[in-house]
């Protein structure tokens, strides 16, 4: 995508339209995550604004983050309870903070914003070296057999929300020969026009099991959310628990 910036592609706008989306399955991932942590401590991959790391530290668990977006990272600190984890602001891939956890996981689609192959198995590599004896690796990411279900001609344009003072326009285009989707959620109003672009390098369920394998890591549990449901052919989701 041209003039594409990742990390201020994550700014104000796109940190105030995270802080307030819910995606109605946060309950259930709180409580996936909790049965893992054991009592231990764990690390977030892109925290973001907290929507998962908040809920689960206040069940107890120890919980701190790691976030290329300083925006992302402002709104975490200013929700209640935000201000009480130890947040890091890099890149996750590197993993750059000390000691081990029990628990380490990435969310909804937060893995493939590392635009590489190259960079996908480095964050493998480096949560492997910060993992517990007995810990585990938690990834949750679609699929292409998902993505190509939205599609037309590699393509897709869909209405988010119409209102009476906004319209938000979703607009995706795919190169499967790159696994990289080009996505913009357009925002029309009276004030303008407004873009939040990102990119993305996706990776199949099978890809990510190598890339597992390569850091030295096996597949526990594979589900098709985080209700516990199988994952099949027909899935939408899929969540990944790895360890050694």
């Amino acid at each position: 995508m041209e003039n594409f910036d990742p990390v201020g592609s994550w700014g104000d706008d796109s940190a105030a339209v995270d802080r307030t989306h819910l995606r109605g399955t946060e309950e259930a991932t709180v409580a996936f995550l909790e049965r893992l942590a054991r009592g231990g401590s764990a690390l977030e991959l892109g925290i973001g604004t907290g929507r998962i790391a908040v809920p689960l530290a206040a069940r107890g668990v120890r919980v701190d983050g790691i976030d290329f977006s300083p925006a992302m990272v402002a709104k975490l600190r200013a929700r209640p309870g935000g201000g009480n984890l130890s947040v890091t602001v890099a890149d996750f891939a590197d993993v750059p903070v000390p000691g081990a956890y029990r628990l380490i996981y990435i969310v909804y689609n937060t893995l493939f914003l590392l635009l590489t192959q190259d960079d996908q198995v480095r964050c493998f590599e480096n949560v492997a070296a910060h993992l517990e004896d007995g810990g585990s690796f938690v990834v949750e990411g679609y699929g292409p057999v998902a993505l190509c279900r939205r599609l037309s001609n590699d393509q897709y344009i869909e209405a988010e929300s119409v209102g009476g003072n906004e319209v938000v326009i979703d607009v995706l285009l795919n190169d499967a020969a790159e696994q990289t989707i080009r996505e913009s959620h357009v925002s029309l109003s009276p004030q303008g026009v407004r873009l939040l672009p990102f990119v993305q390098r996706y990776a199949s369920h099978a890809e990510l099991d190598l890339m597992a394998r390569i850091a030295g890591l096996r597949l526990r549990e594979r589900w098709g959310g985080w209700n516990g449901v199988p994952f099949d052919s027909s899935s939408d989701n899929c969540v990944s628990v790895y360890g050694r």
